[in-house]
């Protein structure tokens, strides 16, 4: 790889390892201390990226994102904690891997060089109409998903990508690039470091704003959340008890299993029910 990438770039820090831990640890979070201000510089183009979005799913579009390594990985976890968080379908947002899911724990020799997989990795879930998909790339330069922007821009979705070089290729091939540089990393090249942050802020800052502008979340409330643990549970109880004023914790209980979410229960109780 080139050294020519911001993110290939030699680290800031020289003899890592001749430094003491604390030295190393230090280090690593002054380097973490520029990756909020990178995002922020973003939040035009999330912003513009968000309103598209949401525009499409509330026409019946999905959220995809596709990765390779790392920023794979995040998106598949930031997917994956979409319906229990905010009681969405399973299949409203999809994180798709550079060699399926083998990949999410062990490295798949090649898997992101492949130019054309992204898209048939996205044609199985018979993608198209509103949907929109997001690349994430650190070096933005993975062939998995430069080609998969590339063929989804050409069809008509809604394209981002988020990487973290300026002048990367898969910005070129999108309708909104959003480019994070949080400049070198403490151990050069390692893009789990500030650049996997940086995706993952971004990631959130999508899904959330996302979620509240689809209605899941009333006031500063997670209204749909799944009542999956004992926690959640009682959480969900507590909302009620904010939201209505009930003051008997069992009968706020009572509320939210009853009717099965924080939302449900509200209404179930001021309607009168």
């Amino acid at each position: 790889m080139s050294l020519n990438r911001v993110t290939e770039q030699s680290s800031n820090y020289a003899h890592l390892d001749k430094m003491t831990t604390e030295e190393l640890l230090k280090g690593m979070n002054n380097e973490d201390q520029s990756v909020p201000i990178a995002v922020g510089k973003c939040i035009p183009q999330i912003t513009k990226f968000v309103d598209g979005l949401v525009e499409r799913m509330k026409k019946g579009g999905r959220l995809f994102y596709l990765g390779a390594g790392t920023s794979g990985r995040l998106g598949i976890l930031d997917a994956s904690e979409i319906p229990p968080t905010y009681g969405a379908p399973y299949d409203l947002v999809i994180g798709l891997i550079a060699g399926g899911d083998t990949a999410i724990r062990k490295a798949v020799e090649n898997a992101e060089d492949d130019y054309e997989m992204g898209w048939k990795d996205l044609e199985k879930f018979n993608i198209g109409g509103y949907d929109s998909v997001v690349g994430i790339a650190a070096s933005g330069s993975t062939p998995y998903v430069v080609g998969a922007c590339a063929k989804a821009r050409e069809k008509g979705l809604l394209t981002a990508c988020i990487t973290c070089n300026p002048g990367a290729k898969v910005a070129e091939v999108v309708d909104i690039p959003i480019v994070a540089v949080v400049g070198p990393e403490f151990v050069t090249g390692s893009t789990r470091m500030k650049s996997g942050t940086a995706q993952k802020l971004i990631l959130n800052m999508i899904s959330t704003s996302a979620m509240i502008k689809l209605g899941h979340v009333k006031g500063n409330k997670m209204v749909d959340m799944q009542l999956s643990n004992k926690k959640l549970v009682d959480r969900g109880t507590r909302m009620i008890m904010d939201e209505t004023g009930i003051t008997d914790y069992e009968k706020a209980k009572e509320y939210l299993l009853k009717y099965g979410s924080v939302r449900n229960g509200v209404d179930a109780y001021k309607a009168g029910k």
